[in-house]
């Protein structure tokens, strides 16, 4: 009787191994001694005295980068995707005022490849550096049936502490606030499904393809890294006077800022008020798509929004400034009298 093993069934035991010897010096690179564990055990441990907070509170959030993955497939470069992970939980987290603590990972596939596991999570232990964030632990699962050959998917979790009495969650917004824009450094994340549609299947580009409005070849536009903004965030906490943060992800500038809104405020938005990357412009253009949907889909140029009184919104555009921030006024909170 043939036998068959685990193998056979398209699971690497093996690779799954040498996996985790390849990244094991590269996780380590982003730990502190904050943290208690090493790389293999079954918990990541994280030293949980917060010297100096009066009441800490634990914030977390879990996102994942989407369809960019299959950019990074196509063109089998696999380091971006990871810091463009990380950098969007860290930007999520950092919304309600938290410093980020700790990260981990899960990539599920349908055949498990070592070397592209070594690229991915390089890319999340450079970013969880720069951020000054631990990868404590993570998960590599493949599933054969499940995804497609070839493919992965990509998703983190992220935990931060903030002192209770420091938490951003919008309740102090009112109308007169005004919106503050940071600029993003093209699509991030977020509205790739639409963008490979116009751009690859109706346009007919390919990734290799030189775009002249942009500068580059369509792949390395598309592989741009979601911009952490960390920083900014911590300049603009240590400034005072920001009411509400919001990271502008999937449903655009408007979904996502109203969500801090409470019940009869508005948004009014001066569209128009920065300059878009030409990606955008591109992919409206080329795929005809409606208005709506752009601002509903894609952050057009603003991936982040600080919302703080008119009267401190200059010496927040300064001190951001001073930072090498743009920020730029793209509206207000009225009242909503509908």
């Amino acid at each position: 009787m043939e036998r068959i093993t685990y193998k056979d069934a398209g699971v690497d035991i093996s690779a799954a191994e040498e996996a985790v010897e390849r990244i094991k010096q590269v996780v380590r690179s982003t730990h502190t001694p904050r943290v208690l564990s090493d790389i293999g055990l079954f918990a990541g441990f994280f030293d949980g005295n917060f010297t100096g907070l009066r009441h800490p509170v634990l914030t977390s959030s879990i996102d994942g980068v989407g369809t960019k993955v299959k950019i990074a497939i196509a063109l089998d470069r696999h380091d971006t995707v990871g810091q463009d992970l990380v950098n969007h939980c860290v930007n999520d987290v950092m919304t309600s005022g938290s410093s980020p603590l700790f990260f981990l990972d899960y990539i599920g596939t349908s055949q498990l490849k070592p070397a592209i596991v070594e690229q991915i999570i390089t890319g999340i232990a450079k970013a969880c550096r720069e951020n000054q964030c631990a990868l404590v632990g993570g998960e590599m699962a493949e599933m054969p049936g499940l995804y497609p050959p070839g493919e992965y998917d990509l998703v983190g979790a992220i935990v931060g502490v903030v002192d209770k009495d420091q938490i951003i969650d919008g309740t102090k917004i009112r109308a007169g606030d005004v919106l503050l824009g940071l600029p993003s450094s093209g699509l991030h994340t977020n509205g790739y499904s639409l963008a490979r549609k116009v751009l690859l299947e109706h346009a007919g580009l390919t990734l290799d393809s030189h775009v002249e409005e942009l500068g580059t070849t369509l792949g390395e536009e598309l592989l741009r890294i979601h911009r952490s903004y960390k920083r900014a965030i911590e300049t603009t906490l240590a400034a005072g006077g920001v009411e509400g943060i919001a990271h502008i992800t999937g449903g655009g500038i408007e979904g996502n800022t109203r969500r801090l809104l409470a019940p009869g405020l508005k948004l009014n938005l001066r569209w128009g008020e920065w300059e878009e990357p030409p990606i955008f412009q591109l992919i409206r253009r080329l795929g005809r798509v409606p208005e709506e949907d752009m601002r509903r889909t894609f952050n057009l140029g603003i991936g982040l929004v600080l919302i703080c009184r008119a009267e401190n919104a200059d010496q927040l555009v300064g001190t951001l400034r001073g930072i090498g921030e743009t920020p730029v006024l793209i509206g207000e909170v009225v009242e909503n009298r509908a």
